[in-house]
């Protein structure tokens, strides 16, 4: 249970960094891009490393010792089901949105308004959605450190943490993602914040549901892992390094590339170091 708890902490403390996020309405309406486009960099670094050597290396390994499957197969085919359940979410998101764009033009209502409260509330529903295979990752990661063999090493802990820092980091712009348009739309601060920390609610339901599987069935545990990987990955190349280059213009900005190599060396670093 003590993994199950760390699960826990470490999934509020992501929902924490949301609601900090989503805080940044409170002080003012349009925060610094650039600080935003680089922290956006810095965390894809982070997720892209955590999804290589904290989810799909590991993912690999208990493969090995727990499936006759071959082990690239399982990391192959779990990346890409996360990847996929992401990109059919995304689907539905926009098949969502345009089949109420389609109701609102047949109620004559104003474009404008509706496009404004239609775009509002599809950001909430898309963030909060994709929270939920982020705070998977991050129950998956502590627990699996249960299925470890004399316990979780030094290494495999740090890896966990890494997958945390990496989504927490992310989860600030998302949470000021959300309550930032809910103001500019008209909402008030207090209710723009109520939603903007909203969003992240659903990671430590989802952190809870992925360390009670992979400490419950291991088998599931590679799966999983693989699964979570293919999540991170997609949300950092189709979502954070383009939305980190918004306002650059015809010439994009070297500052998110920079953040995201820093964040990619960093965490690359502290996994050698504690190997």
């Amino acid at each position: 249970m003590t993994y199950w708890y760390m699960a826990l902490a470490a999934s509020l403390g992501t929902w924490l960094v949301t609601a900090l996020g989503a805080a940044v309405v409170i002080f003012f309406r349009n925060p610094p891009r650039g600080a935003l486009n680089m922290m956006l960099g810095f965390s894809a670094g982070v997720m892209l490393a955590a999804s290589v050597w904290s989810l799909l290396l590991p993912s690999m390994e208990q493969a090995r010792a727990l499936l006759r499957v071959p082990a690239w197969l399982v990391a192959g085919l779990g990346l890409l089901a996360g990847a996929g359940f992401l990109w059919g979410t995304d689907k539905l998101i926009a098949a969502c949105a345009g089949a109420n764009a389609s109701r609102q033009a047949k109620r004559g209502k104003p474009a404008e308004k509706k496009g404004a409260r239609g775009r509002a509330w599809l950001l909430i529903f898309s963030i909060t959605l994709h929270n939920i295979p982020e705070g998977l990752a991050v129950g998956v990661a502590f627990g699996g450190l249960a299925a470890l063999a004399g316990g979780a090493s030094p290494e495999a802990l740090m890896g966990a943490v890494s997958v945390s820092v990496g989504i927490g980091i992310q989860d600030f712009p998302e949470g000021a993602a959300v309550s930032l348009p809910l103001r500019q739309g008209g909402m008030n601060r207090g209710r723009a914040f109520f939603w903007g920390q909203a969003s992240g609610l659903v990671e430590p339901i989802a952190a809870m549901v992925g360390a009670a599987l992979a400490m419950g069935v291991r088998q599931l545990l590679p799966w999983l892992l693989a699964f979570s990987a293919g999540a991170m990955i997609l949300v950092c190349t189709h979502e954070l390094i383009p939305a980190s280059h918004e306002g650059d213009g015809e010439v994009l900005s070297y500052a998110p590339t920079i953040g995201l190599i820093l964040g990619f060396v960093l965490m690359m670093g502290l996994d050698v170091a504690l190997g």
